[in-house]
């Protein structure tokens, strides 16, 4: 059996924990439920799932907690199409779109969603490109790959 974890991210949920670690690990391919732990009425209590090798645990812990920006998923993407899917299925049945490739899912869990790209645009060691990419992605909601380019490139 593999050794545990030792520092995990602790989602609080009011009621929805299970739905939720069900919907995050059909969002990746290498995502799976680990574990579940029984709460009453034989809906889990907690549930252990794993995201690019990282483990998460969602808990049904009541409304006294609620999610906010305050803590979100920063999730790199290689290529806009994979922008794009992760983002459709982060907004679709309720989630909303933030700015700057922010967005929050349908449990109140936020999620920044950031080509790999960006980074490196923003790093620049020639200000005057980083700041227009900059500016550019502070007018998206969603980013836009092609978009950052031109913008950095000034075309």
């Amino acid at each position: 059996m593999p050794k545990a974890q030792k520092v995990a991210t602790f989602l609080w949920f009011e009621d929805r924990a299970e739905e939720a670690a069900t919907f995050y690990t059909s969002l990746f391919e290498d995502a799976a439920i680990v574990s579940k732990m029984p709460g009453p009425g034989g809906k889990p209590m907690g549930v252990t799932f794993r995201l690019g090798g990282q483990e998460f645990i969602a808990f049904n812990g009541g409304p006294m907690y609620q999610l906010n920006e305050a803590v979100s998923l920063f999730v790199t993407c290689a290529t806009q199409a994979e922008v794009d899917d992760l983002w459709e299925k982060l907004i679709a049945d309720g989630g909303s779109p933030s700015r700057c490739g922010w967005v929050k899912d349908r449990f109140g869990l936020w999620w920044q969603i950031v080509p790999e790209v960006l980074p490196k645009l923003l790093a620049d060691p020639d200000r005057e490109k980083a700041g227009r990419a900059m500016q550019a992605m502070m007018q998206m909601s969603k980013i836009d790959i092609a978009a950052l380019q031109r913008a950095y490139d000034n075309a």
